[in-house]
């Protein structure tokens, strides 16, 4: 199962997932990051940013993949995720801008953008520590209910709770994308430690199915069960609904500190 760690906010999570990202570049600096955008994550790119300037930390050989990007944006949008990757973690972590990977949404290429994707990953030596959000729906990534668990890089449809989510980014909801261009389940299954992050009473629906309830493709979330090497860290609202709680926080606070997460 899934290691779950609960902490008082979002500045204490980044906190921890700075730490095991800095081990990482230090036993391997050039390590693959998978990249996840959003507001859920920013609190550890703040943390590891001060990591990084504090400890004089050699990033130029880290590199990143992002998960998903809007289809049909105008190059150099400031909501595109290209932009928002740029903006949030190339910049403020001093990362090599050559580095980082984002999936390609010009629909004159799109046919074939996901392949494209998913070889560069490969060729990059697969993604080391992927950060993942869940949205409302259970997505990970815009893999929406009713993704298939083997899903590869591909177009998605996106549903309109995930396009009210994400109006707040720009003028009105009728300027959000209909379609992204997404990382597969399947693809983000591959990295080698999940990291997943969630906060806020909104997210506890979504976190308990993935976390307690059945594996299954209406709950896309649910996937990280699959996987040997998933960290989930909540706040105590995004807990709420857990059922096994007191043996969570046990278990952290019982775990050996040099195991990390």
């Amino acid at each position: 199962m899934a290691e779950i760690v609960i902490v008082e906010n979002e500045d204490a999570a980044g906190a921890i997932v700075a730490d095991a990202i800095v081990t990482l570049i230090r036993s391997k600096p050039d390590v693959v990051l998978g990249l996840a955008t959003g507001s859920t994550p920013l609190a550890s790119y703040r943390a590891l940013a001060r990591r990084i300037a504090d400890d004089e930390i050699d990033v130029r050989g880290v590199r990143g993949f992002a998960l998903d990007e809007y289809v049909g944006l105008p190059a150099g949008h400031p909501e595109s995720y290209r932009a928002v990757i740029t903006r949030e973690v190339v910049e403020p972590l001093g990362l090599t801008p050559e580095l980082v990977r984002v999936p390609n949404g010009d629909p004159a290429s799109i046919e074939h953008a996901g392949g494209d994707y998913e070889a560069a990953i490969t060729a990059a030596g697969g993604v080391d520590l992927q950060i993942l959000g869940i949205g409302r729906t259970g997505h990970i990534g815009f893999n929406e209910p009713g993704s298939s668990l083997a899903s590869l890089t591909r177009v998605k449809t996106l549903t309109e709770p995930t396009r009210l989510d994400n109006a707040r980014f720009f003028d009105s909801p009728a300027d959000v994308p209909m379609h992204c261009i997404t990382q597969g389940i399947g693809t983000i299954l591959r990295a080698r430690h999940l990291v997943l992050l969630a906060f806020g009473a909104a997210k506890a629906h979504a976190v308990a199915a993935a976390v307690e309830g059945a594996v299954s493709a209406s709950q896309p979330g649910s996937a990280i069960q699959l996987h040997p090497h998933t960290t989930v860290i909540v706040d105590e609202a995004a807990a709420s609904e857990l059922t096994n709680l007191d043996y969570y926080r046990h278990a952290w606070a019982n775990k050996p500190a040099w195991q990390g997460i």
